[in-house]
């Protein structure tokens, strides 16, 4: 079973439209959007790409960043745009 990353985004509107999106707990996870639905395939390759840098640099991720599939629940927050 793939991995889970519960991840806490901050979507920062711009002035010229859309958004920048970054994560508290990853410094180096930047990525834009300029709808929702550019955002939620863009975070994918972000985090992606983030995670690359810390395998390379053989850094640490934040235990709070990976949760197992196995643990009872699995909570997480989704936002819904109308």
């Amino acid at each position: 079973m793939k991995k889970l990353y519960k991840l806490p985004l901050l979507l920062s509107p711009q002035p010229e439209g859309g958004y920048t999106v970054t994560c508290p707990i990853l410094p180096e996870f930047l990525t834009e959007g300029e709808s929702m639905e550019d955002i939620i395939v863009n975070v994918q390759d972000a985090l992606e790409a983030t995670l690359e840098i810390y395998e390379e640099f053989k850094m640490p991720l934040p235990e709070c960043l990976t949760q197992s599939p196995d643990d009872e629940p699995i909570s997480f927050e989704y936002l819904l745009a109308e």
